[in-house]
């Protein structure tokens, strides 16, 4: 299926890695110019040394910046001024208990997990509403459905995003642009190899161990790959989507109860 985005200019956020990586490759494959970002410059370097072997076709840019930084930020918007496709991420926080949320830990929260995305889709809505084109998508977490105690901090966060983007998608879906989130749970990234790493110390289990008991937490009974999480991240980038937005969608092996 031809998605209907080649030429199309998107900037990925947190993308040297893990999920917004594949989102940004992702994107890449359907001819998008894309714009990667990190917080390590030689990183970045080599990452887009590989996406442009990988795909010539396409323009592929970085911005070593650090989005929870507001003169960083405006500095991102100021290098790019004009883009089509917006993919927000970031790291959350570390898993915790309320003991551990003080007033700094909350405030850390919202700066990496809130902010950065809205003061990034402030910045560049404007421009996708008078070209009558913008996707949005926000890489959330499954937990804004269902939260668990450890990681509340995260979903808290997390959910104050989902709300105000539900809030700004029914304006904007008349400018055919849109606003959706992706909802990853169990995808086989960097970061379930640091919640892997957790369990193991916790429960004194080896490395299959502590994956095998993962595992069968899952519907699917395995983990989700980085692709499958970015395929579905493209084609709410799509030009087919325009009729999609404000949604959640779950990428969790089938794995949640809940019938919404």
């Amino acid at each position: 299926m031809d998605l209907g985005i080649q030429g199309k200019r998107a900037f990925i956020c947190a993308s040297s890695q893990g999920l917004g990586l594949a989102c940004a490759a992702a994107l890449a494959a359907e001819g998008v110019n894309i714009t990667l970002n990190g917080r390590d410059a030689a990183k970045l370097h080599d990452v887009v040394t590989q996406l442009q072997q990988q795909f010539p076709a396409v323009q592929v840019g970085s911005i070593a910046a650090d989005l929870t930084s507001d003169v960083q930020r405006q500095r991102i918007v100021a290098e790019l001024p004009e883009i089509d496709i917006l993919v927000t991420n970031n790291a959350g926080p570390q898993p915790g208990a309320l003991v551990d949320w003080d007033e700094a830990a909350l405030r850390q929260a919202m700066d990496a997990n809130f902010l950065p995305a809205v003061g990034l889709i402030r910045a560049w809505l404007p421009g996708m509403q008078a070209r009558s084109f913008g996707r949005i998508v926000n890489i959330t977490s499954a937990m804004v459905k269902s939260p668990h105690y450890m990681m509340g901090l995260s979903t808290s966060a997390r959910t104050a995003l989902t709300a105000i983007c539900k809030a700004i998608s029914t304006d904007v879906a008349k400018d055919n642009v849109t606003i959706n989130n992706l909802l990853p749970e169990r995808i086989d990234t960097p970061r379930q190899e640091f919640m892997l790493q957790r369990l193991m110390a916790k429960e004194g289990l080896s490395r299959e161990q502590a994956r095998q008991r993962n595992v069968q937490t899952i519907a699917a009974r395995r983990y989700g790959t980085p692709e499958e999480f970015a395929a579905a991240c493209a084609f709410l980038c799509s030009g087919q989507a325009g009729f999609i937005s404000g949604q959640n969608l779950q990428l969790d092996g089938g794995s949640s109860h809940g019938l919404l």
